[in-house]
């Protein structure tokens, strides 16, 4: 679980609510109409901008890794490669056949040096892959990022709404309350969406997507010098030096 999304979701929620309660009392922020116009309109839209397993994944797969799963760490990645490394220099690249391997892209890599893959076609198979991956990752952060754009529009929307009821009804107080409720809380609304779950949503996931990619690519590099019946020693010496110094202490004694 990523720890840092929970905690800061949140305190910022929290911290939000508090002020509101402080300031006015949680009733007075509480108006269907506007959540009907800013979280509703908004959805819709995006609905209509978006592919319907797109939209549908948005809110299910990229919820779930956003928030419960993360990146496997380089170092972790290198200490697996060298281990297949000594496997594949003692007993041949068959003996990798059945290894437990839990990242996908590894896996893959592993698969077609079992099956003694070209080196071409494993390279070519992997960028593949790499590609179709970072375009994956692009898109649902685009998903969120034109949230984070309808959201705010939406709210604009509202505004001008609540507006035109407060003109309308100048000659009734009890009317313009309301009104000017709607005017009010529909752009507050907008930018509680944007800013406080659309943006930093998008953000968490092209930072993940540029670490799986970095992460991909080390990989790649791990598969050549496998085939290459590279020195396993020598491989997490290269490998190492894709990770901040601080870090490859950890892959000492490899």
């Amino acid at each position: 679980m990523d720890i840092a999304t929970v905690i800061g979701f949140v305190a910022s929620m929290g911290l939000i609510l508090w002020s509101m309660d402080n300031s006015a009392g949680l009733p007075a922020f509480n108006d269907y109409t506007s959540y009907a116009i800013v979280f509703g309109g908004s959805l819709m839209v995006l609905l209509m901008r978006s592919k319907l397993a797109d939209f549908i994944n948005m809110f299910s797969k990229t919820i779930m890794k956003t928030v419960f799963s993360g990146v496997d760490k380089p170092a972790d990645l290198i200490e697996q490669i060298i281990e297949m490394a000594n496997i594949a220099r003692k007993d041949g690249l068959i003996a990798l056949e059945g290894q437990d391997i839990k990242n996908q892209f590894l896996s893959k890599g592993i698969g077609l040096l079992v099956d003694s893959t070209p080196t071409e076609i494993i390279d070519s198979s992997l960028e593949n892959e790499l590609a179709l991956m970072k375009s994956r990752h692009e898109n649902a952060a685009m998903q969120y990022r034109s949230w984070a754009d309808i959201a705010p529009a939406m709210g604009m929307i509202g505004t001008l709404c609540g507006l035109v009821g407060m003109l309308q009804n100048m000659s009734d107080p009890k009317a313009i309350g309301p009104a000017m409720a709607i005017a009010l809380l529909t752009t507050l609304y907008g930018a509680l969406v944007a800013n406080c779950i659309a943006k930093p949503i998008a953000e968490k996931l092209e930072g993940y997507s540029k670490d799986e990619s970095e992460n991909c690519e080390l990989i790649m590099e791990g598969i050549r010098g496998i085939q290459n019946g590279m020195n396993p020693r020598s491989m997490a010496d290269l490998l190492a030096t894709r990770l901040a110094p601080n870090d490859r202490a950890a892959l000492e004694g490899l």
